[in-house]
């Protein structure tokens, strides 16, 4: 591994706690020269057959409709049939885009790694199939890029969404949703759709406290956004399913339910803790930390942040909301905070034509 690789993989194992992490691009081919204002991470496992179709379709909408700079990050975790080859491929070939590879797979791990490390104002994801259509796109990040709102997610269960998949899929997505407003007590309207962006040095400060490494990461880190009162924008998106999905719904679906369990446990505890002093029994009372990693997360500016404690004030608080009182089945909301969790919806024009 060339120096510039080996002190990349240096940085990104510290951001995401696992071992043989590189990112790319190569050190004979120059990088941007200016600092992107939006990072898009593509996280992809065994996608060799789409990828490169799907980054120069991503790369040319980027181009041909925005004028801010941007990255586009190929997050490969533990690819098996030459994904990770085609990526470096693209990297030496289109400017924009450069590689971070994982030992290991899991779409959370692969998005610690990449947002954890990125120096974007803004950081987004989504998914490689690109189901959901690139004219949501600006309706998710420009609110962002101009300072408002903090977290962006596209919804394919609000008015003015156009959704094409199967009766079973929608079936389990709507139910998984119900579950999480009766259990949780959320405010947003789909915690699983692939396509999210948010404000760099909130979603950072996020990333400690998320404990998933797989699937739930999304709805986790969009529960402990609601609970620190952060505001979370809604966008309608038309969206196809992938007919060939590879991802296993049963087995997705159990390791939900545990999440949302532990997420309960964890949230009852707290509040137990606050209304009786004599309860707090230590960290056991707390928000479980991911162990062995602390550190104080990056601040702006910085390339690498670890996942552990932060800083004090890193922990920020909105009190923009825009609706009174607490989402029926609710939990109390977190520690020092009062009122619901923030919630706006657009119903952009855009992300409904």
């Amino acid at each position: 591994m060339s120096d510039m690789n080996a002190r990349g993989s240096e940085a990104e194992t510290a951001a995401s706690g696992e071992a043989n992490v590189e990112r790319l691009p190569a050190p004979d081919r120059n990088p941007p020269t200016a600092r992107a204002a939006v990072d898009i991470v593509l996280p992809v496992y065994n996608e060799r057959a789409t990828l490169a179709s799907s980054v120069h379709t991503l790369r040319d909408h980027l181009r041909g409709e925005f004028t801010f700079p941007f990255q586009i990050t190929i997050a490969d975790s533990a690819s098996t049939d030459g994904t990770f080859d085609v990526a470096r491929a693209l990297a030496l070939e289109i400017p924009e885009v450069t590689v971070l590879h994982l030992s290991r797979n899991g779409r959370g791990r692969a998005l610690r790694a990449a947002w954890g490390t990125s120096e974007a104002d803004v950081l987004a994801y989504m998914d490689v199939d690109l189901s959901t259509d690139l004219s949501a796109l600006g309706p998710l990040i420009s609110p962002l890029l101009a300072g408002r709102g903090d977290i962006a997610i596209g919804s394919r269960l609000l008015p003015g969404s156009e959704v094409k998949r199967g009766l079973r899929r929608e079936i389990i997505s709507r139910a998984y949703n119900l579950l999480l407003h009766a259990t949780l007590g959320v405010g947003f309207s789909d915690a699983q759709c692939g396509f999210k962006a948010g404000r760099r040095e909130l979603i950072q400060g996020l990333l400690a406290d998320v404990e998933d490494d797989a699937w739930f990461f999304d709805t986790e880190l969009l529960f402990l956004a609601q609970r620190r009162k952060l505001a979370i924008h809604e966008v309608p998106v038309k969206w196809v399913e992938d007919r060939d999905s590879r991802v296993d719904i049963l087995a997705t679906a159990r390791d939900d339910l545990r999440g949302i369990m532990r997420l309960r446990a964890a949230a009852r505890l707290q509040a137990r803790a606050r209304t009786d002093p004599a309860a707090d029994g230590g960290p056991a009372c707390r928000q479980p930390k991911r162990g062995g990693r602390g550190a104080p997360a990056a601040q702006p500016g910085s390339r690498a942040t670890s996942r552990g404690s932060r800083a004090p004030g890193a922990l920020l608080e909105r009190g923009r909301s825009s609706r009174s009182g607490m989402p029926s089945g609710g939990l109390p909301p977190a520690a020092g905070t009062a009122g619901s969790p923030v919630q706006s919806r657009s119903r952009a024009r855009s992300g409904a034509q």
